[in-house]
């Protein structure tokens, strides 16, 4: 699907917990675009850092261990995008918990945030694409007029992330995943480069009480209506 002269582009940002990834790759299915993951473009440059033995907290360390890493994207035949480090996709192994423990740490430095933007508008400015993200619609993509936010009560997003835990074989007290969470929106809404935040030009859904279906056809036909129309949708709240 494309809109204008260029592929269509949709952006998709909101805290831990909300079920982004699960309705990002349904959305793209639903409209025959690209899915891309940029949280495992994150994770992969952790698994570099890490590899590298830099520490994740020496912000220059990481810096340059970023900007010289061989990391890419290739359009895959069903459509997504895979995350490819010295040429291999990567796996399981971004999964490890210490690996996303460095994420954490150096997901908030500007020098990897340009680094992964940069390969980010790349490919969906050539294939179009579903995003998402924490600064996809502020940052990456501000020009998109499909813009959603979504969100969940908070003790809905931590038994949804205690869930998920659980589903990867990893047993988490409740009072960990409540911690994480605090924790990570904190330093996602209070960074100094491209904070988490939802602006009028989005269109904020709770999905506290919808099923993944459910939030994804409200925004297919959010997206569909405004491709016909030609006009992007205007930021809305639903829930």
């Amino acid at each position: 699907m494309k809109r204008g002269t260029g592929p269509l582009v949709v952006a998709i940002d909101g805290p831990s917990g909300v079920g982004k990834s699960t309705i990002a790759r349904d959305l793209a299915a639903r409209l025959g675009l690209p899915y891309l993951d940029t949280g495992a473009m994150y994770r992969a440059v952790a698994l570099e850092v890490l590899r590298h033995g830099a520490d994740p907290r020496n912000e220059s360390a990481v810096n340059a261990v970023a900007a010289r890493s061989d990391l890419r994207l290739r359009r895959r035949r069903d459509g997504a995008f895979s995350v490819l480090l010295r040429g291999r996709e990567v796996g399981k192994q971004i999964r490890a918990p210490e690996v996303g423990e460095a994420t954490s740490q150096i997901s908030v430095y500007p020098g990897v945030r340009a680094r992964m933007v940069e390969l980010q508008r790349a490919a969906a400015r050539k294939y179009g694409a579903v995003v998402e993200g924490r600064d996809i619609g502020s940052r990456v993509f501000p020009d998109t007029p499909h813009k959603f936010f979504l969100d969940a009560r908070p003790e809905v997003r931590f038994a949804r992330r205690h869930e998920q835990l659980r589903g990867a074989g990893r047993e988490v007290p409740m009072a960990a995943v409540v911690e994480e969470i605090t924790r990570r929106d904190y330093r996602d809404t209070h960074r100094s480069d491209s904070p988490l935040v939802c602006d009028a030009s989005y269109t904020r859904i709770d999905t506290s009480d919808l099923t993944p279906a459910q939030v994804v056809e409200r925004m297919a036909s959010a997206v569909e209506t405004a491709h016909a129309a030609g006009a992007g949708p205007p930021g809305r709240g639903y829930g």
